[in-house]
Formats: C-alpha cells, structure tokens, sequence
C-alpha cells in the first residue's frame, strides 16, 4: 500500500508541477517506489528486472535533469513549457523516449516486463508511462518533429517486428507497448491532445488485457491454448480486445489510429501516414495469433498440456467495464450526443 501511494504521489507531483526539479522529484520517487513491486518475488529474473530498470531511468532522469539545467542556464527559464534552447530540447527529448522505451531506447522495456509479475507489469505499462507522457505534452511546442518522426516510425518498426517470434504474452505486450508509443509520439508536435487520447485508450485497452491474463493465470502462449476452458465467455471477450488493441474497425483501438491519420494527411505527412499504418500490420500479426491461440482453435502442438477445471470464480465488475468499453467506445460514440 505505502509503495501504491508512493506511486500515485510521484505522478501528481510531476503531472501538476511547473518547475522542472519539481517535475524531476515526482519521476524519482515513482523509479524508487516501483523497484520494490518489480523485485517483490526474489526470483533472480525478478532481481535482475528491478536492476536494469533502477540503471535506465537513472539515466533518463539525470539527462531530465541534465537538459532543463541547461536551459536554464541558457534562458534563466526553469519552467517547463518554456523550453527553449535548441540542444535542452533534443537531451529532453532522448531522455523521455529512454523513460518510455521508445526505439532506440527500447531494450529494457521488455525484458523489465517479462521479470516483474503481471500486476507490476500493468503498473508500468500504465501509470509509469503517464508522467513522462505528460511532460511530453508540456513541451510538445518545443520538441523537434524531424527527430519524433523519425523515432515513432523506428518504434512502429521495431516493436512490430520484434513481437513476432515471442511466445511469452508479457513481452508480446511490451513490443505492443513500443508500437503505441510510435503512434503516440508521431502525432504530439502536430495535435498532443490525439496523443493523449491515443494514450488513454491505449491504457484502457492494457488494462483489460493484463486483467484478464492475471485471472486466467496466464503467462505464455502455450498455456494460453488451454485456458478457454477456465472462462470460456472472459476468453471470448479477449479475443475482441486483442483486435482493438490492433486498431481494427468498428473496435474502440481503431478511433485513435483514425484520428491520427487524418491530422498526418492535414500536415501534408500522407506518405509518413502510409509508412506507419503498414508497420501497425506487423503488430496485427501477433495480436491475431494471441487471439488465435485464445479462442479459435488448438493449433497443432507436440506438448501435452492438462486441460484446466472449468472456473466459476465470478469475473471482477473492472475487468468487465474496461473490457466493454475496450471494445465498444466507438461503435457507441454516435450515440452519445444524442443521449446527452
């Protein structure tokens, strides 16, 4: 509970501040009181995990540091929104992306993912993204396009065609995760509220993944193969899920991606708009085998797994309205004016 508050202190402290060391405060006591959850099991991967995320975003938030320092120095400005000083907002913008995981800074993110247990992994799938996010949107008229282009399409890339040969769920998530914030960063010198919708959504639609793994106690794919008869209909609603979180119409994960698209074309971006919505194909490809080996069928397989005792332990009511409005916010959106 002590390290739960001292994760939602951290991130209204950087979310709220205006002043950078206020900002850079609210990063470090959420890294510190993240540490305890990742490494909360003992197991050596666990130990590692924790390692390896305490080393990244100590370096991140040195460079946070490191960049507004300099800006000041330069403008006599510790704001944040007035970042100003063209080498402060290129660190700025390296050191957010090595919080995030965004490529090329990507390589603890998975493997920090796969050591922590699934609720940890929620937490930093999630939370832990939101301050760095939001620093982000603060500085969003400062930061380079060139340079977040260049580092979104290399996340979209990368995390799509990393995702592909995994069979662990967790760190199919994780290249998930990198593919998103390639949407995410894209967009945010042009319009950061669409970021910051793509970033709810995206929340939203984690959420109700992990949720659902957590209950069926689900690690990999090949135990993913066996667990329809645990919760049959939970499994079925993680099927339309997964394809949200694709970006397939009618499903909620297709608004931000629609929306994102239009306002690249306004920018006259089209063919960066065309590189992007390919490379969201390769993240396709492993959503659909995640739902495949969830609900369709059993695909052939050599190893002999126990068929699990059919569950009536009954589904928690968050689990059941994230999953609903994982995949029912757009279809519905035409509506809401009208009951309004």
């Amino acid at each position: 509970l002590m390290f739960a508050l001292s994760l939602l202190l951290g991130t209204t402290i950087t979310i709220t501040s205006n002043h950078w060391i206020m900002a850079w405060a609210g990063l470090e006591i959420n890294t510190l009181s993240i540490l305890p959850l990742i490494a909360k099991s003992h197991h050596p991967r666990a130990i590692e995990a924790a390692t390896k995320y305490f080393m990244t975003q100590a370096t991140a938030s040195a460079l946070v540091l490191f960049s507004s320092m300099t800006n000041a120095w330069h403008t006599g400005q510790w704001d944040i929104t007035q970042m100003t000083h063209t080498t402060s907002c290129l660190i700025l913008t390296s050191a957010i992306a090595m919080k995030l995981g965004m490529v090329p800074f990507h390589f603890w993110f998975p493997e920090v993912l796969q050591g922590s247990p699934i609720i940890t992994g929620l937490i930093l799938s999630t939370i832990m993204k939101l301050p760095p996010i939001a620093l982000l949107y603060m500085t969003s008229h400062s930061l380079n396009p060139t340079l977040l282009t260049l580092m979104a399409i290399m996340s979209a890339a990368l995390g799509g065609w990393m995702g592909l040969n995994q069979t662990q769920i967790r760190k199919i998530l994780a290249f998930s995760s990198i593919s998103h914030l390639g949407w995410m960063a894209i967009i945010i010198p042009f319009s950061p509220k669409l970021t910051m919708l793509n970033f709810y959504l995206y929340v939203l639609m984690t959420s109700a993944i992990f949720l659902t793994m957590n209950t069926v106690k689900v690690l990999k794919l090949s135990t993913l193969m066996t667990s329809w008869t645990k919760a049959p209909a939970l499994n079925t609603m993680l099927l339309l899920t997964l394809l949200s979180l694709a970006g397939l119409p009618p499903l909620t994960g297709f608004l931000p991606k629609w929306l994102i698209i239009q306002e690249l074309t306004k920018q006259n971006m089209a063919p960066t708009a065309i590189i992007i919505s390919l490379l969201s194909l390769l993240g396709l490809f492993f959503y659909l085998r995640l739902a495949y080996c969830a609900t369709i069928t059993l695909p052939p397989h050599t190893t002999n797994h126990m068929k699990q005792w059919h569950t009536y332990k009954p589904t928690s009511t968050l689990i059941a309205v994230s999953i609903v409005m994982s995949i029912m916010l757009l279809p519905i959106s035409p509506m809401i004016p009208t009951i309004l």
